[in-house]
């Protein structure tokens, strides 16, 4: 719920942190008792999120005191109820798509409109996901790249996306006129290569390393 939520900027530079607080205030002037804390350490920022697990995270990680993205994504995973408001203009494709799957994270971007980046906030402090167009154009387009140092075989990387799709393990071996034993032992070896243990994380994977688009993943 939003009274429960608060905002907090995340930011090095003043004149983001600045502007982001006019855009909250646009955007959030009728939740009331809603309080917006600015933060510039990271020990800062764990600290605030031990006291208040769900707040909404306003932050450009590369302005921010974290060392890499596998640190943004471990901070969500310790704190699994607050929202990240990604806002930046160094969000790469690669880590647009490997972020994609994630429901916690908002993505917009610095010179997307005011309009925009006040609909993200309000998405945020209600729970909501919310991808700005230019993300979402980008997540639609096929992908130009394969994940690197895939371990699957063309079989396996066929599977997986079938699987991803939603299929069961009697359909594909229906599509791939394969037995249902042969497509098992696919599966198994797929979770094994990935080091995932369910269908979740595998189609996490298979996202991230382009084997579904996102238009086919939510047709």
């Amino acid at each position: 719920m939003a009274e429960n939520r608060q905002i907090i900027l995340a930011d090095n530079q003043d004149i983001t942190r600045l502007g982001v607080k006019t855009l909250v205030r646009l955007a959030l002037k009728d939740v009331e008792g809603l309080a917006v804390k600015e933060l510039s350490r990271r020990a800062e920022l764990i600290a605030e999120l031990k006291e208040n697990p769900s707040s909404v995270v306003v932050i450009d990680y590369t302005k921010f005191d974290l060392g890499s993205t596998d640190e943004l994504l471990n901070l969500s995973e310790r704190f699994p109820f607050a929202m990240w408001v990604l806002f930046s203009d160094e969000l790469t494709e690669q880590l647009i798509r490997r972020l994609s799957v994630e429901q916690q994270f908002c993505m917009i971007l610095k010179d997307d409109s005011a309009q925009e980046i006040i609909t993200a906030l309000k998405c945020a402090i209600t729970g909501v996901r919310f991808l700005c167009h230019q993300v979402t154009n980008l997540l639609l387009t096929p992908t130009t790249s394969q994940e690197l140092d895939d371990p699957l075989t063309a079989t396996e990387r066929d599977v997986l996306r079938l699987i991803a799709l939603g299929k069961s393990v009697k359909e594909i071996a229906v599509e791939r006129n394969s037995s249902i034993h042969t497509i098992t032992t696919h599966k198994k070896n797929i979770f094994r290569k990935i080091s995932v243990n369910t269908i979740y994380e595998a189609t996490k994977y298979a996202l991230r390393a382009g084997l579904v688009e996102m238009v086919e993943y939510y047709i």
